[in-house]
């Protein structure tokens, strides 16, 4: 029995209605017993089985900003696609709220492909899926566990469980750091059980200190400002659950990425600061049907939403030569 969501009906996305595509709510449930929230855009007029995207991320971010933007544009290039808000995020269900999983988060793209897979007008032999940012590492576990997936495209991507275990840049890559984490966050599960209630935090500083290096700013003039600001994103408003990323410290998500045989292309911005995550696991890909494609002086958030620098004709390209 899926959950009951309240969907909001008004247009709220940081990103102008298309003419080209129609768009409507649509809900499905993940194998956990969460019901999912998504977005369905379709091509006007369209006809037959079509192939189709499920796109999700940024990690934090809502089906109303970046990857909702993806969805509506590669719908209007000729395939189907939802934008999904994950368990216990945005208008998503899932309790308690703002958490976040290694194993639940990639069986939100699965179900996603269940859905995806059973509409009379989608072709289940030919569906793809885009992950960005946090979500472009979710989104190649998701390929290396389901081979209904026949096409994915990591955007900017970030691996969580590494940064969550090593930090920025690795920089706290020490078996000491990990241990000093570990017992931060087990001393405020105690706080919380106190409480009853769950402490918030992460998402992105606010005020922005003057000192702040440039990736803060860079997240800061996306989701503090009116270009990508979202009230339901936790990114934009608030933060994650303190301890809701506990579990990705131990659970490398790009474990079995070598085993992955259907196609992969991976983007990244040239002075993206999380660039070394892309080049990383495009290393560890193997097969000829992989790519790595760096776009010359974007920073990371410039593959969020800059229409003039997300390379929409390189993925139209790439997943209609692969969901062929």
């Amino acid at each position: 029995m899926e959950e009951k969501l309240y969907l909001t009906s008004e247009w709220d996305k940081t990103f102008l209605k298309s003419d080209k595509v129609n768009h409507r709510k649509v809900t499905f449930h993940n194998r956990y017993g969460i019901t999912l929230a998504a977005d369905l855009y379709e091509p006007k007029d369209a006809k037959g089985q079509l192939p189709a995207i499920a796109v999700c991320g940024p990690f934090g971010a809502v089906k109303e900003q970046a990857s909702g933007l993806y969805a509506q544009t590669m719908a209007e290039r000729g395939f189907l696609t939802i934008a999904f808000d994950p368990s216990y995020t945005g208008e998503s269900g899932g309790q308690p709220r703002y958490m976040a999983s290694p194993d639940i988060n990639t069986e939100d793209f699965m179900a996603a492909v269940d859905f995806l897979s059973v509409q009379e007008n989608v072709d289940p032999e030919k569906i793809g899926i885009i992950g960005i940012c946090g979500w472009g590492g979710m989104a190649l576990n998701a390929a290396a566990l389901d081979t209904r997936i026949k096409a994915t495209v990591a955007s900017t991507m970030y691996d969580m469980t590494r940064v969550n275990a090593n930090g920025y840049f690795d920089s706290e890559d020490s078996e000491e750091a990990r241990y000093e984490k570990r017992k931060a966050l087990c001393a405020q599960r105690i706080i919380d059980y106190k409480n009853g209630s769950y402490a918030l935090g992460g998402g992105v500083v606010d005020p922005l200190p003057e000192d702040a290096p440039f990736f803060v700013k860079d997240y800061y003039d996306y989701y503090k400002t009116e270009r990508g600001y979202h009230p339901r994103s936790l990114n934009s408003n608030g933060g994650w659950n303190v301890t809701g990323c506990q579990s990705f410290m131990n659970m490398p998500i790009l474990q079995y990425s070598q085993e992955i045989r259907n196609a992969v292309l991976i983007i990244h911005g040239e002075k993206a600061h999380s660039c070394y995550f892309s080049k990383d696991a495009f290393a560890k890909l193997t097969g000829d049907n992989k790519e790595l494609l760096i776009i010359p002086g974007a920073v990371h958030t410039d593959l969020y939403d800059q229409m003039d620098v997300i390379p929409f004709d390189k993925m139209e390209s790439f997943f209609k030569t692969y969901l062929n």
